[in-house]
């Protein structure tokens, strides 16, 4: 089988008991003091787009997910770690 190209969306965000001052702050000093008052929390969150190579997207979110443990890219104590494949990696720029 030839190998695809996947794109892969990787969202890192604090799990729900952890502190957003990031959010927070937005929260409370943009949309709060522009009288965006149906809006009732923000939570910030880091994402990364990535093109992997793989036979298939359940090896292309195996691969990507073991590389963000390997490496470290989020802390699992504290963050939570989404993993989605896209089939148009021509958004990943």
């Amino acid at each position: 089988m030839v190998n695809q190209e996947f794109k892969v969306i990787v969202t890192i965000e604090n799990k729900p008991f952890i502190n957003d001052p990031e959010g927070e702050t937005i929260y409370q000093e943009l949309i709060l003091k522009n009288n965006y008052k149906n809006i009732k929390s923000v939570r910030t969150a880091k994402v990364l787009k990535l093109i992997i190579s793989a036979k298939n997207s359940k090896e292309a979110v195996l691969n990507i997910r073991k590389m963000c443990e390997d490496l470290r890219i989020f802390n699992p104590l504290v963050s939570n770690c989404e993993v989605n494949v896209t089939h148009d990696k021509e958004d990943a720029n």
